[in-house]
């Protein structure tokens, strides 16, 4: 009877069979593999076949990592590449390898690749030429071009070498040279470019505010300046402002992507359409000045000497929105070809020029405190000069792009082949953006004209600082924190965001709005009762030079503080809108928020006395923002199905307002002592907003502690990490 399984004692890869009839056991069979001798005492036809565990490197219990510490690979190195044994008959013993594995060693070498494509690499990959990085490569070196296959050859060139070959010892590498950085790492630089020049812009921006006040003051002068020129942005941002950044300059990059010559003659068309475009309507704008001040204030316009001052401002004033377009496009241009970093700085350029203007005024008719400088009193020449200077800025700003167009490769030319090149389908894409602009641009108009007739009342009755000028200065402090906050969170988020709604993911979008939501609020909700605790201190620390008028901003900023919570609010929940490309709703929510501020502002104007109307104007503007917000999130929650992470959303904000009530009452409480103890001077005014900032972040740290709020612990882990690098 013959043994069972006799194939298996074969050894050779000739098959099952055993020893021709005839030959001795022992003699060797040609072509065959002698099998090894039996040990003593043991069976032969038990053989321990599947003794070999390939598998074994695996085997956790069989990993050393102290031997694989000590094992030196340089004195031990790998086989030569080989090739794969193609697998023999069902019951054929496997081969014993050639190279064995060693269980001493925790982490075997890997077998070596064969030629031609790999079993275990996907898609015909070569063995030779594929890398393999971990994450913290692919993080680290994501900015860095891939080196040639044999740039580091000399990293590895000992466990190249034949077997016995000593190893070489590696070269010392030259210094690489400089490479240009990758799309990762272009990405973060372009991107802390353009955060940097923001920033250093508002810094600038409000230091020339300061420089404003204390040259000509907060009160009817400063309003006068103000109007004439808020003109120019207001017509540049209805007449095109809002739809070439909407609308033209995405069928910018589109045609830059795909035309054959890069867009260069579209780019060309569109900067000589809105050259000629704003040309005319800066000509027209300029003939009608006067027309422009009586229907931005009345209250102005009855008065004939600040009538005259009014135009006088506006005549220098209005020209700018010709250099804002071609700044805007320009900027658009070279956004569009990677170079981010010129449009974000150059209005700091415009900041200098100004604060240098206003400076010069000082220099020549001294500050306000000693001049106190009025529509009245001022001469010609120095109307003369804070035009001048305002125009130059705007100037300056848009000329300084042409450089970077320069380095950039682009030649601008005119063109005026308009027709047929797709400007005109998108003008008519632009329409609802024109009718956002305008209900923004109507419930301005409306506030404008209240603020100036508020504020000659009120200035009356010996209270300045109470009109136009303390509503603009007031709400360009309030944003601040909207812009640095909530938009560098959004502007992280909204890529996300599009594409999930690209994909029809609504719980994505869903689960992306309510995370901008809830990050945002940790610092957007304390920042607003920190405005509401402590806006007197910050109005007359920053506005010093205005004197007593100051405080009449503090009231306002005050008023302004709870708003910021339902603006930033607004802000997050259209960006839903906005990734299904849905510029009707926002429309709609616009005006609806329009609607609601003009109506509150008019109720506030003919109800408060003349030096808190617009206290109530500033409250107003953020009453508005709530009632958008309650339309705009059922309109956005009907959108995705009626989920919108309300809950979740919902209980940070509870708990986040709960921590900054009591924050709010004893951080206010301890400036308003030190204020009525040093006074509202500049000593006491910082001495004030110190000492309340301090009390009021413990306070709601420790609330918010407390109450556990899992965003506000989050961040603040992520910045003890990154501080206890």
């Amino acid at each position: 009877m013959n043994a069972p399984y006799d194939g298996d004692r074969a050894q050779g890869a000739g098959g099952p069979a055993g020893p021709s009839q005839g030959t001795a056991p022992g003699t060797p069979v040609p072509g065959q593999v002698p099998p090894p001798a039996p040990a003593p005492d043991h069976d032969p036809y038990v053989q321990d076949a599947y003794g070999y565990d390939p598998y074994r490197s695996q085997d956790l219990s069989a990993q050393d990592p102290v031997a694989e510490v000590l094992y030196d690979r340089a004195s031990h190195p790998p086989p030569p590449p080989g090739t794969y044994q193609e697998p023999g008959p069902l019951y054929a013993a496997p081969q014993a390898p050639s190279h064995g594995p060693d269980p001493r060693v925790w982490a075997q070498t890997p077998p070596p690749e064969p030629d031609g494509p790999s079993r275990h690499l996907p898609y015909g990959d070569h063995a030779a030429t594929t890398q393999f990085v971990g994450v913290d490569s692919l993080v680290t070196a994501a900015s860095d071009e891939q080196p040639e296959p044999d740039a580091f050859t000399h990293l590895y060139r000992d466990q190249q070498a034949a077997p016995g070959a000593p190893a070489e010892e590696a070269p010392v590498a030259a210094p690489a040279p400089s490479k240009p950085a990758g799309k990762a790492a272009s990405l973060l630089k372009s991107s802390a470019l353009m955060a940097a020049g923001t920033i250093v812009s508002r810094i600038t921006g409000f230091a020339r505010t300061l420089v404003i006040a204390g040259a000509i003051g907060v009160a009817t002068l400063n309003d006068s300046y103000q109007v004439a020129n808020t003109l120019p942005t207001m017509i540049y941002v209805l007449v095109g402002g809002g739809a070439l950044n909407a609308v033209f300059i995405p069928q910018l990059v589109r045609a830059m992507k795909n035309d054959d010559d890069g867009g260069e003659a579209y780019a060309n068309r569109l900067l000589t359409l809105v050259i000629t475009l704003l040309g005319a309507v800066t000509t027209v704008c300029v003939l009608a000045a006067p027309l422009f001040i009586r229907m931005m204030s009345p209250t102005i316009a009855g008065d004939p000497k600040r009538l005259d001052v009014a135009v006088a401002f506006a005549h220098y004033c209005l020209p700018t929105m010709f250099f804002m377009g071609v700044h805007v496009v320009l900027g658009q241009i070279l956004n569009a070809r990677g170079r981010f970093g010129a449009m974000m700085w150059t209005p700091v350029l415009n900041n200098i020029v100004v604060i240098a203007t206003f400076g010069a005024f000082i220099w020549a008719f001294g500050g306000f405190t000693a001049s106190g400088v009025s529509e009245a009193t001022i001469t010609p020449e120095g109307v003369r000069l804070l035009g001048i200077g305002t125009l130059l800025g705007l100037a300056v700003q848009s000329l300084a792009m042409l450089p970077y167009l320069r380095d950039a490769g682009f030649k601008p030319r005119l063109r005026f082949d308009w027709k047929g090149h797709g400007l005109g389908k998108a003008a008519g894409l632009a329409k609802w953006t024109f009718f956002f602009v305008l209900a923004n641009q109507i419930g301005l108009v409306v506030v404008t004209q209240l603020a100036t007739a508020a504020g000659t009342a009120a200035e009356k009755q010996g209270h300045g600082g109470t009109g136009i000028t303390a509503y603009n200065y007031a709400l360009l402090l309030w944003q601040m924190p909207q812009a640095i906050i909530t938009v560098s969170v959004m502007t992280a988020v909204l890529p996300r965001i599009s594409r999930s709604a690209h994909d029809g993911d609504a719980a994505a979008v869903r689960d992306d709005i309510s995370y901008g939501l809830r990050t945002s609020a940790v610092a957007i909700v304390p920042c607003a009762f920190a405005f509401l605790a402590l806006g007197v201190p910050m109005a007359t620390l920053l506005y010093a030079s205005a004197g007593k008028d100051a405080v009449n901003i503090g009231y306002v900023l005050m008023a302004f503080g709870l708003g910021l919570i339902p603006y930033s609010v607004q802000y997050v929940v259209l960006r839903g809108f906005y990734a299904y490309e849905d510029t009707r709703t926002p429309f709609y929510n616009t005006v609806i928020v329009a609607a609601v501020n003009a109506g509150v502002s008019v109720l506030a104007y003919f109800v408060l006395p003349a030096r808190w109307a617009v206290v109530g104007m500033a409250a107003a503007y953020g009453l508005g923002y709530v009632v958008g917000v309650g339309v705009a999130w059922r309109r956005l929650k009907s959108r995705l199905g009626g989920d919108l992470d309300g809950a979740h959303v919902m209980r940070t904000y509870t708990r986040l307002i709960g921590a900054c009530v009591p924050a709010a009452a004893v951080g206010g409480a301890a400036a308003f002592g030190i204020m009525r103890f040093l006074g509202s001077g500049a000593l006491g005014s910082l001495s004030a907003l110190v000492g309340g900032g301090i009390v009021l972040a413990a306070v709601f740290l420790v609330a918010a502690k407390r109450m556990r709020i899992e965003e506000l612990n989050s961040m603040v882990g992520m910045v003890r990490g990154r501080l206890g690098r």
